[in-house]
């Protein structure tokens, strides 16, 4: 994934040791890197909120981690990834998983491209010991060296 990283993850998409106030904010701060590195308008960054407002925070997918994204739409303009690390975590109402400290951000410009592109995160977030190295890692570049590891 190492080229598609660089692609799907751009410096622009990176907001580390932010605030938010609740989940609202922190899916705004990622819809904002999203809209920063050219992959989606800020209608999605609203879909994405509205998506949690309806389906409730299932998009807590693990201990401390939330992916954000709704269906690809027209204000997805390519496909690719926003991560926020908040350095207060948030509550979003998953009992066994929140709260929440990182929050990526998903855009897919079609299914194929969104499960690609979600099925590969997913795979590098599955370690527990390099949870652990990006929880502390200082930059974008050493956050994309250890999700290509």
């Amino acid at each position: 994934m190492t080229t598609e990283m660089q692609q799907y993850l751009p410096d622009e998409a990176f907001d580390l040791d932010v605030e938010a106030a609740d989940w609202r904010e922190a899916i705004r701060l990622s819809g904002d890197r999203l809209v920063a590195a050219g992959f989606t308008t800020e209608a999605y960054t609203q879909a994405m909120i509205e998506t949690v407002e309806k389906m409730g925070p299932y998009i807590v997918i693990a201990p401390g981690l939330a992916l954000a994204h709704s269906r690809p739409s027209e204000a997805v303009l390519n496909t690719g990834l926003s991560w926020v690390r908040l350095s207060t975590p948030v509550e979003f109402g998953n009992k066994d998983n929140d709260p929440v400290s990182l929050v990526i951000g998903l855009a897919g410009r079609n299914e194929e491209e969104h499960v690609h592109v979600m099925s590969a995160i997913a795979g590098a977030l599955s370690s527990a010991e390099k949870r652990k190295k990006l929880e502390e890692a200082p930059t974008a570049a050493a956050i994309r060296t250890i999700l290509e590891a």
